[in-house]
């Protein structure tokens, strides 16, 4: 799942996209891996929350689309149920979130 926030008082084009994902109990670290920071496998490490959900923020441009999944502690390839699959030109297919400003969800 994925929620996008305006930035308070920023006059740039960001927007803060939270990712979440809930993963199984024997995970024991996820990172969310995309175009963003060039499909990284160790760049982006998630904060687990007391509900089992992997959480994590970052500033993103609008206007662009971003293609990511998650990877798992042992290795999987984990894709975000509720946002739209898309073909990646290996085969393989990721989640993606357009981030416009028309598409804040508070």
């Amino acid at each position: 799942m994925i929620t996008i926030q305006k930035i308070p008082n920023e006059k740039n084009d960001k927007v803060r996209v939270t990712f979440a994902l809930h993963a199984e109990d024997d995970c024991s670290w996820l990172y969310l891996v995309g175009w963003f920071d060039e499909w990284n496998e160790s760049v982006y490490r998630m904060q687990r929350a007391d509900d089992n959900i992997w959480y994590l923020t970052l500033e993103l441009e609008t206007g662009c689309e971003y293609h990511y999944c998650f990877r798992t502690s042992d290795g999987a390839w984990l894709y975000d149920p509720d946002t739209p699959r898309a073909s990646y030109p290996c085969g393989s297919k990721n989640s993606f979130v357009i981030s416009r400003a028309d598409l804040y969800v508070t």
